[in-house]
């Protein structure tokens, strides 16, 4: 069975956020201990599993990190995206793909500078009293906190993108807070030399991600809150981890469009299949 990872929201290798990528052929998922253990021995942020559903361009998706099944994972739809491009298998669907997942149908295209854009349903973020615990773990006083409910995360917002980047969390104790994730955020402190309008960083320890490369779903809630913010609905998010990505956001009313590039890293076979 053919395996693929792919670093999504970059163009070149290295960078961004890496996916596996395993496209089935059958009508029916594989049990979900294999899905759960195939995800397990790949260790990387997601591993999306994608098999037809009939239709050109009609396909169910499931995502799994290392320990769980998730919700919504956009650089792994991304790269699933990169992938079934590259097979041949968008050809005569005008680079249209719809994805049957747990959020609902998700929608993607490819365009013809190479990029994705993932079509996504917009995340709102509500003032919220942050959770005890929180400023010790983060090493830093929390002011400005939002609860994310449709992603289970807490949107803190900082002073600066310094501070964003100088951020050294203790992760064990994030893990223990009733949250599947905390995103920081700033605006981008040049935004016309750097290319961005602001920047994140995500950490998901309790979900087995202690801190994640480039999180397309919190790109959902960052653009309509920043969009607000800034006056405007055509960002671009940096999120500022070792990897680092670029990611094109663009607001449409309750959906927010996610650009971004893919690059195939590896492409193997896994010898055990379900």
């Amino acid at each position: 069975m053919r395996l693929r990872i792919i670093d999504a929201f970059t163009d070149r290798p290295f960078a961004g956020n890496p996916a596996a990528v395993c496209l089935l052929d059958g009508p029916e998922w594989p049990q979900e201990r294999w899905l759960r253990r195939v995800a397990a021995e790949m260790n990387l942020p997601e591993t999306a599993f994608a098999r037809p559903t009939g239709g050109p361009g009609a396909w169910a998706l499931r995502w799994f990190t290392p320990t769980e099944e998730v919700d919504l994972c956009g650089h792994a739809t991304l790269a699933t995206v990169h992938a079934l491009r590259g097979d041949g298998l968008l050809d005569g669907t005008d680079g249209q793909v719809r994805f049957a997942t747990r959020s609902g149908e998700l929608r993607a295209r490819t365009e013809p500078d190479g990029s994705i854009t993932l079509d996504f349903p917009a995340n709102g973020a509500v003032a919220a009293q942050p959770p005890a615990g929180l400023a010790e773990a983060l090493g830093r006083p929390v002011t400005e906190a939002y609860a994310v409910p449709g992603l289970g995360e807490l949107l803190v917002v900082l002073a600066s993108e310094h501070a964003v980047r100088a951020l050294a969390p203790d992760l064990g104790a994030l893990a223990l807070l009733p949250l599947r994730g905390v995103v920081v955020t700033a605006r981008a402190d040049d935004p016309a030399g750097g290319g961005y309008d602001f920047v994140s960083r995500n950490f998901a320890p309790s979900v087995g991600i202690p801190e994640d490369p480039v999180t397309g779903s919190s790109h959902t809630a960052l653009a309509p809150f920043w969009a607000e913010r800034l006056g405007r609905t055509e960002l671009t998010g940096y999120q500022a981890s070792v990897r680092g990505g670029l990611v094109a956001c663009r607001l449409l009313g309750d959906r927010v469009l996610l650009s971004g590039h893919a690059v195939t890293v590896l492409d193997g076979t896994l010898h055990s299949t379900p």
